[in-house]
């Protein structure tokens, strides 16, 4: 089809003049577009390029400094990772290497600790100088190491780790063998304290309406007061008759504090009953029951395997004396997760019920002198006392008394801790014997002292109970107790 007239006409004029202008333009030597466009498109590329390396290079820097933020936490946190590491590595080797090694007298007695360590053995004189050369008795302490000694008396082992690093010394001490009886049984403790032991500070209301405590600041929990102007106090009514006593006038106590004697000041006030007071509690004794863990050869007794604290303190009590009873089991509360249970007991302060005489309360236990009826309860036959580099773990028993019978109990050793820091926690046992589980739910308060035996050897004795689990508990080994 052919196009009209008329726009043809247009469309060839506007042709024609476009051609005639860029003719013009050529004749002139260059167009209008390029004069006019190109140096300013340049410095828009040119300008845009420059903001663009800006921005790339301020995310390069960006990069950069993130990939360096994140390299030193890394770092950090693998020096963190390594130390840990190493730490524990640290600990478990110590742990491992036990500060002492008691060995008979005349017996090998063999450990194994299997570590790449080796140690020099050197004997100690009253000087403090070996009269062992140097380097002549090396062990090998990756392998079992057997030793034996003729007589009683001390030696050095020095620890090396991997034979060259300096770790640790170790005492090997030669010890009598002997034998001891397990009793097992439960007793009563009556314990008087050395000076009269305060266990706190409070207030009170003088005759003014005024509110007082003269005591604060001045005494704390745990001081033992010996003397009241110079007057020795032994028990608690005599410290508060001589307080009463000072009628309001400056009196001076000789103090005990962490085995340290020093002598303070008070001014007692007069309360509202007309007594003069200086706003402290008090306590001169303790009671509670227990479990007699041996009687030795010559009579003596050892029981608790810890020693005696106060309740409100938690201090190791400072004992002036005390005397054992013989006790009844009347209630046991079953021990369950969260709730360690315990065993009541009825204690009858008569002389007819003394089991003896309690002159040690030590960290390790209670320890004393058995009279004839106590040594009535230990009938049964002595055995020998199992090192604890003998312990094994696996089965073993508790001799204990729950239902008016003392006998043994199946349990399981979980974990023997030869170097443990806590003297009482060195095994880690389980109960699994049912007819005990049924009665107490496993370790009870009152069980603390049961003997612990195993392969017919005399180990250690029950202390602890876990919180959360009621069936399992710690020991201590028996010759920690014979240490006190």
């Amino acid at each position: 089809m052919g196009w009209p007239g008329k726009w043809k006409r247009k469309i060839g004029q506007n042709v024609h003049s476009e051609e005639k202008l860029h003719l013009e333009d050529r004749n002139r030597g260059h167009s209008p577009s390029v004069r006019s466009f190109v140096p300013e498109a340049a410095d828009t590329v040119k300008q845009q390029a420059g903001g663009d390396m800006v921005i790339l290079l301020q995310n390069w820097k960006k990069r950069v400094r993130r990939y360096k933020i994140y390299r030193g936490l890394l770092g950090i946190a693998l020096a963190a990772g390594c130390m840990s590491l190493m730490a524990a590595l640290y600990y478990y080797v110590d742990s491992s290497i036990p500060s002492v090694i008691n060995v008979r007298a005349g017996e090998e007695d063999s450990f194994h600790l299997g570590l790449p360590a080796t140690g020099e053995i050197v004997s100690v004189t009253d000087r403090g100088v070996s009269n062992i050369p140097q380097g002549a008795v090396d062990i090998d302490l990756s392998r079992t190491v057997t030793l034996k000694a003729a007589m009683e008396s001390s030696y050095r082992m020095k620890v090396k780790l991997f034979g060259f690093l300096n770790f640790k010394d170790v005492n090997i001490r030669v010890i009598e063998d002997q034998q001891l009886i397990p009793v097992g049984a439960p007793i009563g403790i009556y314990v008087k304290t050395d000076g009269v032991l305060v266990v706190g500070t409070g207030e009170f209301q003088g005759g003014d309406g005024v509110t007082y405590s003269p005591g604060r600041y001045i005494l704390k929990s745990g001081d033992y007061v010996r003397k009241v102007n110079g007057t020795p106090v032994n028990q608690k009514d005599e410290f508060i008759r001589l307080v009463e006593e000072s009628g309001g006038e400056e009196i001076v106590l000789e103090v005990e504090r962490d085995g340290e004697r020093m002598n303070v000041e008070i001014t007692p006030v007069k309360n509202s009953a007309g007594e003069y007071k200086i706003g402290v509690w008090v306590r001169d004794n303790a009671q509670g029951v227990g479990t007699m863990t041996y009687i030795d050869s010559r009579g003596n007794f050892g029981a608790l395997g810890h020693g005696i604290t106060d309740v409100d303190t938690s201090t190791l009590m400072h004992m002036e004396g005390g005397t054992l009873y013989q006790t009844d089991i009347v209630d046991i509360q079953k021990g369950s997760a969260g709730n360690p249970g315990e065993m009541t007991g009825m204690i009858i302060y008569s002389n007819d019920r003394i089991l003896g005489e309690i002159t040690d309360n030590s960290v390790r236990g209670i320890f004393g002198i058995c009279n004839q009826k106590a040594l009535e309860m230990g009938a049964r036959e002595p055995l020998p006392i199992g090192l604890k580099q003998e312990i094994e773990k696996g089965t073993a028993q508790i001799l204990c008394t729950v239902d008016g019978y003392t006998r043994y109990y199946d349990v399981e050793i979980t974990a023997v801790h030869l170097d443990h820091d806590n003297v009482n926690r060195g095994i880690e046992l389980t109960v699994t014997d049912p007819d005990l589980l049924a009665v107490t739910g496993g370790i009870v308060q009152g069980m603390s002292g049961s003997p612990i035996i195993q392969n017919g050897k005399f180990i250690g004795a029950v202390t602890h109970v876990l919180v959360q689990d009621s069936r399992k508990g710690y020991g201590i080994f028996i010759e920690n107790m014979l240490e006190h």
